[in-house]
């Protein structure tokens, strides 16, 4: 294992609340309900593909031209935005500093490879920039996760090979990207949503240099 790449919300931190107010503020705005249990298909979707959700739910994709979209998406996240800034260290979840520590102990390679285009401004405000060698822009990629862009690009930006890499999410998206990148794969969270990681685990607190190592070597050796 030379490498680890990590996704933001729900890994890292938690910010899921935040995105949540901000759509569906948006969703009131032109008359669609965003309830939490649709908020759940937003998790690890881009900014642009989670607004082309909201509409299809409210049958709307063609009553806004992209003008108009890119707008709405703009003004999510700036409300966005504006909730967040008050995150700090004390945001950051259980055992992931400890395990950002581990890695840099043993040299181990850190990527952050999130859909969410605030994710520098996040490390920044919970003082954890300094442990990522690479944070793959998502404005630059062709495709949103479950393509496996993001985590090629993160292990082509780090210069390991794919099969080298540990991928580290909480959405179902998530967990199949890292999959379809040839990578090994480890699921925080609900084990019938991420059925389809390597490992699964019930939150980040569980996740360990010595558990990540272990769970690649075994799949590694099945290969």
């Amino acid at each position: 294992m030379k490498a680890v790449l990590f996704d933001l919300d729900g890994v890292i931190t938690d910010t899921a609340v935040y995105h949540y107010h901000a759509w569906k503020a948006l969703g009131e705005k032109i008359g669609i309900e965003i309830d939490e249990e649709f908020n759940e298909e937003l998790k690890g979707v881009s900014r642009t593909d989670s607004l082309n959700r909201i509409l299809a739910k409210g049958n709307k994709e063609e009553a806004y031209s992209q003008t108009e979209k890119e707008t709405m998406a703009a003004d999510k996240n700036e409300l966005y935005k504006t909730m967040i800034e008050e995150m700090s260290p004390k945001d950051i979840l259980p055992g992931i500093k400890e395990l950002l520590d581990g890695l840099k102990e043993r040299n181990i390679l850190i990527g952050l490879a999130s859909a969410s285009q605030n994710g520098p401004t996040i490390l920044e405000k919970l003082q954890l920039t300094d442990y990522f060698d690479e944070i793959v822009d998502p404005a630059k990629l062709k495709a949103g996760k479950p393509d496996p862009e993001i985590f090629l690009t993160g292990a082509k930006d780090l210069g390991v090979k794919p099969q080298d890499c540990v991928g580290v999410e909480d959405a179902a998206a998530g967990v199949e990207a890292i999959a379809a990148a040839d990578m090994v794969s480890i699921g925080v969270g609900d084990a019938d949503t991420l059925g389809k990681a390597t490992k699964v685990v019930p939150e980040t607190g569980a996740l360990t240099v010595e558990l990540l190592e272990q769970v690649w070597s075994e799949a590694v050796g099945r290969s």
